[in-house]
């Protein structure tokens, strides 16, 4: 059971809050991960008595990986799950008021910024920090929960060191689905892409590359039905030609299986209140977070279709406490 809204468990404080009026907060952030908490350790440095809200996923989506090789400062590697604990340790350190739960309801019509947490305790914020990140798209087939950090993964980036010399499979015909068996074909011995449709997606450029690349095989007219394995991904169960007359089943040997279908900003929340692109992240102004409304800032993945890299995630998140600081210097 989660604790009471407002309960230290790092600190093992066991403050209280008194929610019976509305709340004033200088810096609410909104969601954790290495956005979210690097903008506490920033904001709770600069006095700002940040509080954060962790949302349905504390630690956010790096928590669905494993071991962390490519976060600086690690030369062998950290548990994600320990590389978040620790952030959020330093968080608690400089004086961010850490929470379980979620906003529900946030109303950035006018400063100070109205909000709501699950347990219906009301916020006045001066300035908010958005760091809900966004979540990777599955296909939706329970084989994806069962092998999830044991052959199934949504990044190649983070993940794919660890099928070097191995075979693999990415789902997608999209440019992202492209990009990601080109970084594969790097480090793989051999890179099937699944792909539903007779043909790519994806730009121009990107299809005659995976095409010409000679360790990549693309199953087009393909859709997965499962995966097995006794100790994780060995291999994938498709059909081509799905619900056709020519239909076919086939099973094909995998050590890993990349999903490259896209990524789904939680912006909901904000729906028709910050400016977004054609997917659904949150725009900001060049080289900073702030965003389409004066003392909302966005970090991390929310605000990021390209990297999607929690090392650029943490570089925002100071971006994002350190320009609500000035703005609140200026008012």
């Amino acid at each position: 059971m989660n604790p009471p809204c407002g309960q230290d468990t790092l600190s093992q404080k066991g403050t209280q809050h008194d929610y019976t009026s509305m709340e004033k907060v200088k810096t609410l952030i909104i969601g954790s991960g290495p956005a979210g908490y690097t903008a506490a350790i920033y904001a709770g440095r600069a006095n700002l008595q940040p509080v954060l809200y962790s949302g349905l996923q504390p630690g956010g989506q790096l928590t669905t990986t494993t071991l962390v090789e490519n976060f600086p400062g690690f030369h062998e590697g950290i548990d994600a799950n320990q590389l978040m604990d620790e952030m959020r340790r330093q968080a608690a350190l400089f004086g961010a008021d850490l929470r379980d739960g979620s906003i529900v309801k946030a109303d950035l019509g006018s400063r100070p910024f109205h909000l709501e947490d699950e347990r219906g305790n009301k916020i006045e914020a001066e300035t908010v920090i958005i760091a809900t990140g966004a979540s990777a798209k599955y296909l939706g087939l329970p084989d994806e929960e069962k092998y999830r950090g044991q052959g199934v993964s949504a990044c190649a980036t983070c993940d794919g060191f660890f099928y070097r010399k191995r075979t693999v499979a990415v789902v997608g015909g999209g440019d992202t689905a492209c990009e990601e068996a080109m970084y594969l074909s790097g480090l793989a011995k051999k890179v099937y892409m699944i792909v539903r449709k007779p043909y790519l997606r994806a730009a121009e450029i990107m299809r005659k590359r995976v095409t010409e690349k000679e360790n990549i095989e693309i199953l087009y007219n393909t859709n997965t039905l499962g995966l097995f394995g006794e100790n994780g991904v060995e291999g994938a169960h498709l059909v081509r030609f799905k619900g056709e007359e020519n239909e076919e089943k086939y099973d094909i040997d995998i050590d890993g299986f990349f999903l490259a279908i896209g990524h789904t900003p939680n912006t909901e929340l904000f729906k028709g209140q910050l400016e977004t692109d054609g997917q659904g992240f949150i725009v900001t102004r060049p080289k900073s977070t702030a965003t389409s409304i004066e003392g909302v800032y966005a970090a991390g993945d929310v605000a990021d279709p390209t990297y999607r890299q929690g090392v650029v995630a943490a570089g925002t998140g100071a971006m994002a406490a350190i320009e609500a600081d000035r703005f609140l210097q200026k008012q």
